[in-house]
């Protein structure tokens, strides 16, 4: 490689670097932003922060209560994206997400279909307690997720850009609810459970919001910046550990893994490849949230259950001898730890 080669390369990692470092400040002040409205949770907010970093989707799972509403629509403020909330009941129809076309007469007599969009063209759609949609209705919005258009009537319609899922679901009422099917809980890039916050955190939410005035979420970015970091994710660079780790967490948790006979008694079904895709983006965009230039290790250990406890099962001689999918993952972690 010659000098100006060297000195080439030399000013785009400088150039890089600058970009990330701008970029981390930035989202430094959007987590600012939201924690004045969501308290205690920041792990959560990280999480969530990461998935739209990363052009994903998320599934928030959590007791009713825990401002999972709330953050999706504070999000949509501080981040500038248009959002629309879908309430998902066992009667709603593909075509109040998608949309329908509708058949209008002119003044002329002719008469003509015109296409009325549904709230899935919008930049951040909400699907609230998602699995009480029918079958019919959840997979309307698989090709949505995966393809960023719909098919009406055999013609295609580009969904605005950036596009993202927030989906929220309640653990304990599960009567009358359609469990997600495995292909459409791959789509969602993690799955963020949220807690209950702790006292210090609840007091604080407490006091904030029972009195005249509430904080209201601010804009700190818009639609573009969003794709724009969203690209300069892309460009960060993974070294080769961080790579071998994710490719040796997620080939270990599928059944036919050598070498984890608890993996291949105790696992249904593994993570597919696109568990490794998603955790390569994640990582990268933890690191660009915290203004690191490369992820780590830890990054990926600190993302290992969002991204895997979606995208395995357990069977029944798992149930049978007590094994949980949390404690499972923890022993996939154990050899990078």
């Amino acid at each position: 490689m010659s000098v100006t080669d060297n000195l080439s390369a030399t000013a785009g990692v400088a150039d890089l670097a600058g970009e990330i470092d701008a970029l981390g400040q930035r989202l430094g002040l959007v987590r600012e932003r939201i924690g004045r409205v969501i308290f205690g949770q920041q792990e959560v907010v990280d999480q969530a922060l990461i998935t739209l970093l990363a052009g994903g989707h998320a599934l928030l799972i959590g007791v009713p209560g825990l401002a999972k509403t709330r953050l999706v629509e504070t999000l949509h403020v501080v981040l500038g994206l248009d959002e629309r909330r879908v309430q998902c009941t066992p009667d709603l129809m593909p075509a109040d997400i998608l949309g329908s076309e509708v058949l209008e007469e002119e003044e002329s007599g002719r008469r003509s279909f015109r296409f009325i969009p549904g709230p899935v063209f919008c930049q951040l759609l909400m699907a609230d307690e998602v699995n009480r949609a029918s079958p019919r209705t959840q997979s309307a919005l698989l090709q949505a997720m995966q393809e960023r258009r719909v098919t009406i009537a055999g013609r295609g319609h580009p969904l605005p850009e950036p596009f993202h899922v927030v989906a929220t679901q309640n653990p304990l009422e599960q009567e009358g609810t359609y469990p997600l099917p495995e292909a459409q809980l791959d789509r969602f890039l993690l799955q963020i459970d949220i807690g209950y916050p702790d006292i210090d955190a609840e007091r604080q939410m407490l006091i904030a919001t029972t009195g005249l005035a509430e904080d209201k979420p601010k804009p700190v970015m818009s639609a573009t910046d969003l794709i724009a970091a969203q690209q300069l994710i892309r460009r960060i660079p993974v070294g080769k550990s961080v790579v071998e780790a994710i490719l040796g967490l997620v080939r270990a948790g599928r059944p036919d893994s050598e070498g984890r006979p608890e993996v291949t008694r105790h696992v249904a079904w593994g993570p597919g490849p696109r568990a490794s895709q998603a955790l390569m983006l994640a990582v990268r965009a933890r690191a660009a949230l915290e203004g690191r230039l490369a992820p780590s290790v830890d990054d990926v250990l600190a993302l290992a259950h969002p991204v895997l406890r979606h995208r395995m099962a357990l069977n029944f001689a798992a149930r049978a001898d007590g094994v949980t999918l949390d404690a499972l993952i923890d022993r996939l972690c154990q050899p990078y730890a």
